[in-house]
């Protein structure tokens, strides 16, 4: 009976487990990817009854199944590990921002504050006269793959600008724009759409794309619907929308300080 005695690390063995797993169900709900981690779980579990019966054959299968299914699993939850791994990243990042080496990577925050007030004026002009815009702003994780699917700019963040980039007969309007450094970095970018199926139907192509944007970096994104000129703020995954303009300027100060 040896095996029904717990000490006080295989319950700590067994939480971590537990929070891991927890972790990964809020990586993947909603999207297909759930659906696999439970067949993966599923077929795991299986493996482990037929070893315990000393099913020979089975478990020759099945074990063979799983060593070559950690490739295969890395292959298939490669967003989700990288989200995962970001996550920790920048967490790590935003703690270290209180200490020497933090005030060096905020430097190039110092114009946050001005920036977020820029952003938010032109999302309440855009917002007045229903003109769709999709603005992503940088964090840590690098943007420069999606930057090269645009047009690169390079400019100083201004209401009048981001309003004529977004204009619905610009030239660029078709797209997102990129801000990284409180710059306009880039235009008429091609983000990717986000897979998760929880995401209300009305929301639209801009909206999933700002969503899918976050899911895989740490940018935000404000959006304004060329619809209805709500406004929403989308971080990891999630949207807040039909927010004022107000809200919008605190969310931005908040995110870009921290």
């Amino acid at each position: 009976m040896d095996f029904i005695d717990f000490s006080f690390i295989d319950i700590i063995d067994i939480l971590m487990v537990a929070l891991i797993f927890y972790q990964i169900y809020q990586l993947i709900k909603g999207t297909a990817a759930l659906n696999i981690f439970v067949a993966v779980i599923l077929v795991y579990v299986i493996y482990l009854v037929v070893k315990l019966l000393k099913m020979e054959l089975m478990t020759m299968i099945l074990g063979q199944f799983i060593g070559v299914g950690v490739i295969a699993l890395i292959i298939l939850f490669q967003q989700e590990i990288r989200k995962f791994l970001l996550r920790l990243g920048t967490s790590y990042v935003t703690r270290s921002r209180n200490s020497f080496l933090g005030k060096i990577f905020s430097e190039a925050n110092h114009e946050a504050t001005n920036a977020s007030h820029l952003i938010a004026e032109a999302c309440r002009n855009m917002s007045e006269s229903k003109t769709g815009a999709l603005i992503v702003i940088g964090q840590t994780s690098s943007l420069q793959m999606y930057a090269e699917t645009g047009d690169i700019i390079d400019a100083g963040v201004s209401v009048r600008l981001l309003e004529n980039i977004f204009f619905k007969n610009a030239p660029m309007h078709d797209g997102a724009v990129i801000i990284v450094n409180n710059r306009i970095y880039a235009a008429r970018c091609v983000l990717p759409s986000s897979e998760n199926f929880e995401l209300p139907a009305h929301f639209g192509m801009r909206h999933r794309a700002a969503a899918g944007i976050t899911e895989v970096t740490d940018a935000v994104v404000a959006v304004v619907s060329e619809e209805n000129g709500r406004i929403s703020y989308v971080e990891n995954g999630k949207i807040e929308n039909n927010i004022t303009p107000e809200h919008l300027e605190r969310l931005l100060k908040l995110r870009i300080k921290s």
